[in-house]
This record gives C-alpha cells, sequence and structure tokens, in this order.
C-alpha cells in the first residue's frame, strides 16, 4: 500500500514540472506543440486522479484539472485545424485563425482554471502525505481496481448497443484506456486490450475531428471548399472506426481481456 500512495505521489509531482515546462512554452511562444503536451500531461493527471476521487484529497484537485480539460478543448479543436491548413496550402484560412489562436493561448495563460490547478499542485504533495498519515487512503487499491472495472463494463454495455453513440464511445475508450494506463498493474487489461483500445480512440478521434471540421463549414465560408474532401475522410474514418470497435468486442470477449 505505502508504494502505491508513493508512486502516486511522485507521478503527480513529475506532471507538475511538466505542467509548468508548458506554460513557460506556451509564454514564449517556443513551439507548436505545448498546448497539445500541456493537454496530454493534464490527460494524466485527471486518469490518476479519477478513481481516486472519493478521497477528499483527491477531489478538488481532480476538479481543477477537468475544468482545464473543458477550457483547453476548444482551443486546440482550433490548432489542429490551423495546422491541418496551413498544410494543405490554404493560406488565407490557415493565417485568419492565427490571431484567434495566438489570443487563446493569452486568455488562458491568465485563465483562473489553469492558476487554479498549478497553485492546487504546489499545496497537494503535503496534504496527501497527511492523508496517508491520518489513514485516509486506507484501501486505495480496492478503490482503483473498482473504477477500473466499472469503466469496463461502461465500454462493453456501451459496444454491445447495437444504437451506440460513437461520441460517447470515444470518451468511454479514452477513459479506460488511460486510466489503464495510469495503473498497468491494476488494470486486467491485456496487452492486446490495451492495443485494441488505443486503436479504437485513433479511429474514432480521427471521425470525431472530421465531424467537428464539418460542422464548422456551416458558419465559416472559407471552408466551403474542404466539404468534399472531410465528408470522404469522415466516411473512411466512419469505417475504421466500426471495424476497430469489433476488434476491440473480440478482445474484451478472450479469457484474459
Amino acid at each position: 500500500m505505502q508504494g502505491l500512495i508513493d508512486e502516486v505521489q511522485q507521478h503527480v509531482v513529475r506532471i507538475q514540472v511538466r505542467l509548468f515546462a508548458c506554460r513557460e512554452r506556451l509564454l514564449a511562444n517556443t513551439d507548436d506543440e505545448a498546448l497539445h503536451d500541456l493537454r496530454i500531461a493534464v490527460r494524466q493527471l485527471r486518469s490518476l486522479l479519477r478513481p481516486l476521487t472519493a478521497a477528499p484529497v483527491c477531489a478538488d484537485l481532480q476538479q481543477y484539472a477537468a475544468q482545464v480539460g473543458r477550457v483547453t478543448g476548444p482551443l486546440r479543436d482550433l490548432e489542429v485545424l490551423q495546422g491541418y491548413l496551413q498544410q494543405q496550402g490554404l493560406r488565407a484560412a490557415a493565417q485568419s485563425r492565427q490571431p484567434l489562436l495566438l489570443q487563446g493561448y493569452n486568455e488562458l495563460l491568465g485563465s483562473p482554471p489553469l492558476v487554479n490547478l498549478l497553485n492546487a499542485l504546489d499545496d497537494w504533495p503535503q496534504q496527501w502525505r497527511a492523508a496517508a498519515s491520518n489513514g485516509a487512503l486506507r484501501g486505495l487499491n480496492r478503490l482503483i481496481r473498482q473504477r477500473l472495472r466499472k469503466d469496463r463494463k461502461r465500454l462493453v454495455q456501451a459496444l454491445l448497443d447495437p444504437t451506440h453513440d460513437r461520441h460517447r464511445l470515444r470518451l468511454l475508450v479514452k477513459r479506460l484506456r488511460y486510466a489503464a494506463e495510469a495503473y498497468p498493474q491494476l488494470s486486467a487489461l491485456s496487452r492486446r486490450t490495451r492495443l485494441r483500445l488505443k486503436q479504437a480512440q485513433a479511429a474514432l478521434g480521427d471521425w470525431h475531428d472530421h465531424w467537428q471540421w464539418l460542422l464548422r463549414t456551416e458558419t465559416e465560408a472559407d471552408l466551403q471548399p474542404c466539404v468534399p474532401v472531410w465528408r470522404a475522410a469522415m466516411q473512411r474514418a466512419e469505417q475504421e472506426a466500426d471495424l476497430a470497435l469489433e476488434q476491440l468486442v473480440t478482445a474484451f470477449a478472450r479469457p484474459k481481456g
């Protein structure tokens, strides 16, 4: 038990260091991957804490991380679209979105969600150690296993539902995959199943990107030339996602899935 307590604390501290580094990269505008890396770090923090939210010491930090995830989502979507337009040689469309992107970076850096998260991370290690000392972290292994089993059950039920919604499946796949990455020894998922989760997430993510972009064409006229290509790409992504989900169902059906 003590080993897991120490491991969680060390993991959170490593994520904190990465978050501060990402913030500095955004401030200095050094590269195009700072926001993406920040979101990865926040996602890993949420995945680490989510099974532990029954412990009061984790609840607030998880909430702050979730808020950062929500406010950075639309900004990352814009960043991906702007990068795609640039790669495709649609320079006018890409450049017209650059000011909005830079404004979003600046607003994020001073936003309450990010400030609250970074401040909370400073205080959290001491709170975590205090919770461990007073016995508030008893049964940590059981708590994590229960949450992972629940996430798996929800995903399997959704996969077997003939009326399943791809948006919900995408979220459930991400949740289980990232939780299994945070706690590989407690996930009880085989290597094959973890691979299938990754493949399903990639296919669903590709579909989701094109679905979002097509929605934007309804209000952003300069994207209209992309509609035929995006529709075809979304249809291909749908087929790939359906195949990946079928393979995931098969993986879960195996004895050691």
